[in-house]
Order: C-alpha cells, then sequence, then structure tokens
C-alpha cells in the first residue's frame, strides 16, 4: 500500500503499489503530459482522483488498484487513457475468504497506559460522551407530538441546564402500515430500544398514538424497558390529544431536566469509547488519505481497549474475503459471508442499487466507477485488526475491537444502526462533502483533500488532504483523529454540533412491506 511518510508528492500522479496497472491523478492532467518515472504520456484529460492507465490493457484484463481487482477493462485501453466507468466492466470474480487465515490477536495496552478522556459514568456503569433528554416516537402519528415537546425548550430555558447537552426529538416514517411481526418490526424494536438505553441519554420519553402496530406496551416488553424516573411513555389517545400530550410531554421533560444537570464528566479509560465509522461522498482519494488514516486511528483506538463498528454492507461488496480472512475464527467469518449472500440472493436482486454495481453519481464525479473501487476504499477504515465480531442492524455491540455490522450504505440509516448498537462517538470521511449530524451522538467529519476541506471548513473537522499534501504522514494523521476522538469525547464540539446537525438524521432500517 503507498504511503506517503510525510513527503510531497511532486509529480502530477500517484502510483499506489508496484503491481498496479493504473495510477491516479494527483491533480487535473491535461493531454500529452509525460509522466515522470511511468514511461506514458496522457491521451485524455483526466480529473484530480480519477485513474490513467499506467500500461496498455487488453479487453478483459483486471484493473488493479492497491494490486486489487476493482473492474475489468472493457475494450483495449492504452497506456495514457483516462479509465472510468465508460471503458470498465463490473462483474464477479472469485474470492478466497481464507476464514482466519490472517487473524492476529491485538496487543492491548495495559489499563494504566490507555488514553483516557472525560467522560459520563452513568449509574449502571455505561460511559456517555453526550448528556441529552430524548424524546422519541413509536410511530409517524407522533412525530409532530415529539418535536412540539423538544422545540418548547428553547436555548433560554436550556441556559438553566449547562451540563445538559439538549432535548432532542427523534421522529421517524414507521411504526403502522408495516408487519406486525417478523424481521422488520424486531429491526424497528431493536432500533428504538438501543436508543431509549444509549448512555448520551440522561432520560428518555416515549410518545406514541395508540393505534398503531408498534404498541408502545409491546416495544416496552420486547426490549425490556420499564418506565421510571429516566423513561416515562405517553400514548395520546389515552392523554387527552395532541395539545394535552405536547403539555404533559414538556412537563414530564421539564421533571427529568434537573437530575440530568447533576452530572460531571470524570476521566476514563479510552476503552469505554464505541466508534461507528461511516464514509459518503467518496471520490478517489477517499482510500488514499481519510480512509486509511482512519483505519489507522482505529488499529490505536483498539490497541487502547476500544472498538470500532465498521459497517454499510454494500461498501464492503468485493473485498469481504479480506475480513474474513483477518476473523477471529471461522464462526465470525461465516456470519460475514452470511450478510453479503442475503444481500445479493434476498435482498436486491436485479435492483439498481449499489452492491449490484452502480454508485451514486456523486461517488462516479468523485472517480469512483463502481461499488469494487468504492469497496476498497471504504473497507480500509476498518484498519488492519482482526475482526472481532459480525453483528445484525441495531444488536447491542459487546464485544470490543472492530467489530461489524450489517447496514445499508446510506449513511443516515447505517449511522442510526450503529448509534442503536452503543457507539458514542461517528467519524464521518467524505471526499465531496457531506453534511451529517446524529445526535446524541458526536460526529466528526474528516476531509479527504484539501481543496474540499478549504471550501467547506464550516463543516469539515480535520483535514486528510494534508496527506497528500506532504504536510504529514499517515501515521501522523492517524494520530491527529485519535487525539481528535478523546477531545470530541470530553465534550469539545465538533463542527456538526456547532452548526445544529442531527435532529433529522434519526432513521431506522426499513427492509419490510408497507401496506
Amino acid at each position: 500500500m503507498f504511503d506517503f511518510s510525510g513527503k510531497r508528492a511532486e509529480g502530477p500522479v500517484i502510483r499506489l503499489h508496484p503491481a498496479d496497472n493504473i495510477v491516479v491523478a494527483r491533480v487535473p492532467v491535461g493531454i500529452g503530459v509525460a509522466v515522470p518515472g511511468e514511461s506514458l504520456v496522457t491521451r485524455s484529460q483526466v480529473p484530480a482522483g480519477h485513474k490513467i492507465a499506467a500500461r496498455n490493457l487488453r479487453a478483459g484484463e483486471p484493473i488493479l488498484k492497491y494490486n486489487v481487482c476493482v473492474g475489468f477493462a472493457a475494450v483495449d485501453i492504452p497506456a495514457g487513457t483516462y479509465v472510468h466507468a465508460h471503458n470498465t466492466d463490473f462483474r464477479e470474480f472469485d474470492r478466497d475468504y481464507a476464514f482466519g487465515r490472517d487473524y492476529v490477536p491485538t496487543a492491548l495496552l495495559p489499563e494504566a497506559e490507555q488514553a483516557r478522556f472525560l467522560g459520563i459514568v452513568r449509574d449502571n456503569g455505561q460511559v456517555a460522551t453526550r448528556n441529552y433528554v430524548g424524546v422519541l416516537s413509536t410511530v409517524n402519528c407522533s412525530a409532530t407530538v415529539v418535536h412540539r415537546i423538544a422545540e418548547a425548550f428553547t436555548p433560554e430555558i436550556m441556559a438553566q441546564y449547562p451540563n445538559v447537552d439538549g432535548v432532542v426529538a427523534l421522529s421517524h416514517g414507521m411504526g403502522c402500515g408495516m408487519e406486525m411481526s417478523g424481521e422488520p418490526m424486531d429491526l424497528l424494536r431493536r432500533t428504538m430500544g438501543g436508543y431509549a438505553c444509549h448512555p448520551n441519554f440522561a432520560a428518555v420519553l416515549i410518545v406514541g398514538l395508540g393505534c398503531e402496530r408498534n404498541q408502545l406496551d409491546a416495544l416496552l416488553q420486547d426490549q425490556a424497558l420499564q418506565a421510571g424516573d429516566r423513561l416515562k411513555t405517553f400514548i395520546m389517545q389515552e392523554t387527552g390529544g395532541t395539545r394535552r400530550t405536547i403539555e404533559a410531554g414538556v412537563a414530564a421533560v421539564r421533571a427529568m431536566l434537573p437530575q440530568a444537570n447533576e452530572v460531571r464528566r470524570q476521566p476514563v479509560s479510552a476503552r469505554h469509547l464505541v466508534v461507528g465509522l461511516q464514509c459518503g461522498g467518496s471520490d478517489g482519494f477517499s482510500s488514499i488519505t481519510a480512509n486509511p488514516a482512519l483505519g489507522a486511528a482505529m488499529d490505536i483506538l483498539v490497541r487502547h481497549g476500544g472498538t470500532a463498528i465498521l459497517s454499510e454492507t454494500p461498501e464492503i461488496y468485493g473485498v469481504e474475503h479480506t475480513f474474513t480472512a483477518r476473523a477471529r475464527n471461522r464462526e465470525v467469518g461465516e456470519k460475514l459471508v452470511e450478510r453479503i449472500r442475503w444481500w445479493k440472493e434476498t435482498y436486491s436482486p436485479g435492483r439498481d442499487v449499489q452492491i449490484n454495481g452502480k454508485v451514486s453519481p456523486g461517488n462516479q464525479m468523485g472517480g469512483l466507477a463502481n461499488i469494487f473501487e468504492k469497496s476498497l476504499g471504504s473497507s480500509m477504515k476498518g484498519g488492519t485488526s482482526g475482526l472481532m465480531e459480525v453483528y445484525r442492524y441495531a444488536e447491542p455491540v459487546r464485544q470490543a475491537g472492530m467489530v461489524f455490522m450489517d447496514t445499508p450504505g446510506f449513511d443516515p440509516v447505517s449511522a442510526t444502526g450503529q448509534i442503536a448498537g452503543g457507539a458514542n462517538v461517528i467519524c464521518f470521511t467524505t471526499g465531496r462533502g457531506s453534511m451529517f449530524g446524529a445526535k446524541p451522538v458526536p460526529s466528526i467529519k474528516l476531509a479527504t483533500n484539501t481543496a474540499m476541506y478549504e471550501r467547506l471548513t464550516e463543516d469539515m473537522d480535520l483535514n486528510c488532504g494534508v496527506i497528500l499534501d506532504g504536510s504529514a504522514s499517515l501515521p501522523e494523521m492517524a494520530q491527529q483523529i485519535f487525539a481528535q476522538v478523546l477531545r470530541v469525547a470530553s465534550g469539545e464540539r465538533s463542527k456538526s454540533e456547532l452548526l445544529g446537525l442531527g435532529d433529522h438524521e434519526f432513521v431506522p432500517w426499513n427492509i419490510g412491506v408497507v401496506s
């Protein structure tokens, strides 16, 4: 794998691996440019982050990036030609899953040497990075009510509770008109249960309508939730309707706030960090800067006893064999393969979606020809440590280390599952400039290139483009990311928090029939 090692890349292209038959344009490249060290002259105009044939490619030949197949030449491609979706075929190829072959246990640092951050320790031992009061709806029919309740707590009112980060309403479009049993309902209730028990909530209010399929009592029973000082519930049809439920909800939250405000942060080990890994609006530099740097930062976190959750199942497709080979045992590796097969054989056959090859227009414009190429970069967020466990969507994450959760690639849905599973920080890489927040968990945005970072500084926390510029090596950037995670987990506001993002990004995965 290519490593800039802090040296400035002077030429117009980047070679990522000696065996590659493509190079990547570091800057926009015109026609007729002689490329030093590559014995080629460009035959096309190539945008920054996009690929150029490093030698003559025969039709049907694998296109290699990081010495990994990211597609096949659709036609003969002369050296120096622009290589992208227009001359690249997407098709299956054989992969050796080699379960556990490359697994190496991580040597954990002694607890006395583990990094520390200022966390909020709950009575049950959970550790929070934020301190919110949450107002959740069981069904879309109570969405307006939960938002009206939260809106009543203005900045002026919240100034009386300086240790509370806010009152946030989390509504969704599900809960009725859906299957009453089975995986879709199980998944919704698991998601809501994960949020109701999340350490970043000091207290939670759940509001239902009364006649919905996701009945409040069934939700509480299914998720082993009990009403008490930390959990209050209302049913609109029993409370007296919209206005009276809003009034009752406001009174309930007002009563929760004094106790929520009593929390104090204290030093705790980084082993209490559970970081959800996301990437969106990726570009050709994602696999060169931000994603591998984040992966290296997560290797550091794992050595300190923490947990990293890699997700977005369609965005590891094509490189899943690199994870099964790192799995701690065959059982864990086979769980990942089962999830991939479910996507391919049950969930998405015949549909125009990522796992069947096509990436978003933004990814295409950023230089990614297909899902194999996107997966190559996306998978790098997982670092190099062993794959310790595989979870279904929104399942509680109990295993420390690098784990995988089955989610879609759509960032709000994916992050919602990670947070329900226990993530208390989100790290989000982007090359095009995704704007994202996820209350009650802080999101840290990592830019892949300097030009985008400078254009969107208000939204981006760190610029990983300095790796490309030569201002920092990849290991140095990884240390910066790890330090930023510790600071944000200790209470420093991320850019998305300063902008107020996160009120509308609670999006449980709807996999069922709407009727």
